[in-house]
């Protein structure tokens, strides 16, 4: 069994000193470890970060290699547990075969072996085509699997423990053998089969939605299921712990019990796509410990993949780096608990504190996932983020010539009648029977569906009673849908009343920034409930909730704002919804 010792300093910065000593923190020896404990960077060539919101790429600057930051980051990883990284984007550039990035790759391989790393490389699947050696990248046109053999036998001959290759195809707009007729397996497999003289392995991502069915949440299971025991024995499945795309919340995809005869890892995400960019905080521990134990141990998960929050600004914010960190100690120790890791690191990281002072900081990680989710998606609620870079609501958002399972009302179906997505095998898309037997049994009938989990699976009619479990009271869809938008308005000013409380204990620059992040979220949480429950009621035309509020910002002053950022970037901390 491996052995990770957590003695390694653990800072809020690559550029800052590795001076903080965990092991008074650390728990006892690892119980659980996955071959795979890897971090995919979404980097690309020009040093951008897709869903980056911690500035520029560490790997991929035009400033050259920075030594200190790479070896900092390796003694980071190593503290706790990771093992492989992927540097660069899963929409890969075709240019990362070439041979100055194999060069610098060498490098960085060179630089992170002594902490234990292999490094990968994210490829696209249409290589010696778009660099010029082939005319076609069909995985069974010889030539291109004899460009194959020869570009991998090169990258070894720089890189002799190189991890292998991880693959996007035929998804969002990604080539793949599927542009040829041809399978995931027997793309995978043509990949596999150069890889596999060397020691390589090829990952390959299950993150696809093809317009095959008519719910995007059946497609990834649709594609791969029937394909189960046809990947080489190299080849990895990396599915999303969700069917769809890292939501707040999701149920756990059902593609992980569909394919016993293949290898498989469980890809989460550390960067905050869909929760807030690094202008929130949301601890996702909790959320990354729904998924091990909805999975359980499956014998042929063989790692966990998180898609990494790293930059040049360290993480964002100083408690996002707690999500780097709880990714690495769950991968390596899947007996930990939420609650102990972020224990542990808050410890580590801020050791001079009192032990109320920490006790606080741990309050807010624990609160703030759950605190997220209220205020954004409550109750299985999906997909309702503004278009394009995903920060703020937009539940309207329609745009023109779009597929319709990019926008949001494709996801929450409200009308007259309620609100919610039905995949039910009874009335719906049948979604539930991709499921086992206790888990099918558990979504389908409207009464025993977990509240989290409701209108994913049902369309709920606005007037529908239920006692919910999560607070006690016998209310109405529509109150109750109130209730937990406001508790999430709610507990964001909790969040910032134990921030103040820790004033003192951490330094000035850490409070001061965590504060405006706050207040930020504050905002934003008031901005998210006035935006879905005003939008949603024009549908159920009912009376503002009772549980809710009044709101503070007019649905059409909403409608028309919009912030003006791409994928690569944070929302600014001082740009706001108009208020009335």
């Amino acid at each position: 069994m491996a052995r990770f010792r957590l003695s390694r300093a653990w800072t809020s910065s690559l550029a800052l000193s590795l001076a903080i000593n965990l092991t008074a923190c650390a728990p006892s020896e690892p119980q659980a470890v996955e071959p795979l404990r890897m971090l995919n960077h979404w980097d690309n060539p020009d040093g951008s970060v897709e869903r980056g919101y911690a500035g520029r790429s560490i790997f991929w600057s035009r400033g050259g290699i920075d030594t200190l930051a790479i070896r900092k980051y390796g003694q980071k990883n190593e503290a706790i547990g990771i093992n492989a990284t992927v540097l660069n984007n899963v929409n890969a550039s075709p240019k990362m075969l070439s041979d100055a990035y194999l060069d610098t790759t060498a490098c960085y391989a060179d630089l992170l072996r002594p902490y234990g790393i292999r490094v990968w490389l994210s490829v696209n699947f249409a290589s010696p085509q778009a660099l010029g050696a082939t005319q076609t990248a069909d995985p069974l046109d010889p030539a291109v699997q004899q460009w194959w053999r020869d570009k991998v036998a090169d990258v070894y001959r720089r890189i002799p423990d190189f991890g292998g290759f991880l693959v996007k195809a035929n998804s969002e707009g990604q080539p793949g053998p599927c542009d040829y007729g041809r399978s995931h397996a027997e793309g995978a497999n043509m990949l596999a089969d150069a890889l596999r003289p060397h020691g390589g392995q090829v990952i390959w991502r299950a993150f696809v939605y093809s317009p095959s069915d008519p719910d995007r949440a059946k497609q990834a299971f649709a594609e791969f299921a029937p394909l189960d025991g046809q990947f080489a024995s190299n080849v990895i499945i990396q599915i999303k712990n969700g069917p769809i795309d890292f939501q707040p919340r999701e149920p756990v995809s059902p593609l992980f019990f569909a394919m016993p005869h293949t290898r498989l890892m469980a890809e989460l995400q550390i960067t905050q796509e869909y929760l807030g960019h690094s202008n929130h905080i949301a601890f996702l521990a909790p959320m990354w410990r729904e998924t091990q134990l909805a999975i359980g141990r499956l014998p042929n998960l063989v790692g966990y993949a998180g898609v990494a929050n790293v930059g040049t600004e360290g993480c964002g914010n100083r408690l996002a780096e707690a999500n780097w960190f709880a990714f690495g100690r769950m991968a390596a120790d899947a007996s930990l608990s939420p609650d102990s890791i972020a224990r542990e690191w808050v410890c580590g990281t801020f050791p001079s504190a009192n032990d109320e002072a920490k006790s606080a900081i741990v309050r807010l990680l624990m609160m703030s996932r759950e605190t997220v989710v209220d205020y954004m998606m409550p109750l299985g609620l999906h997909h309702i983020f503004a278009w394009g870079h995903h920060y703020g609501p937009e539940p309207w958002c329609a745009v023109p010539g779009a597929r319709a399972d990019w926008l949001p009302s494709y996801y929450h179906r409200a009308d007259s009648i309620g609100l919610g997505f039905d995949r039910t095998e009874v009335t719906g898309t049948s979604a539930t029977t991709q499921y086992p037997d206790s888990l099918r049994d558990l979504f389908e009938p409207l009464d025993t569906c977990p509240e989290d989990e409701l209108l994913w699976f049902h369309h709920v009619p606005w007037q529908y009673e239920r006692t919910w479990q999560c607070c006690g009271t016998t209310e109405s869809l529509w109150e109750h849908l109130g209730r937990h938008y406001q508790r999430g308005v709610d507990n964001v000013a909790v969040m910032q009343q134990l921030w103040q409380s820790v004033k003192g204990e951490v330094s000035d620059a850490t409070f001061d920034d965590i504060a405006r992040r706050l207040d930020k979220q504050q905002r934003d949480a008031q901005w998210w409930r006035d935006a879905c429950l005003l939008y949603f009621q024009t549908f159920s035309r009912l009376p503002w909730p009772s549980t809710a509020q009044p709101p503070v910002h007019s649905l059409d002053d909403m409608m028309r704002f919009h912030i003006r950022i791409g994928n690569h970037e944070c929302a600014p901390l001082d740009v706001d919804a108009p208020c009335k």
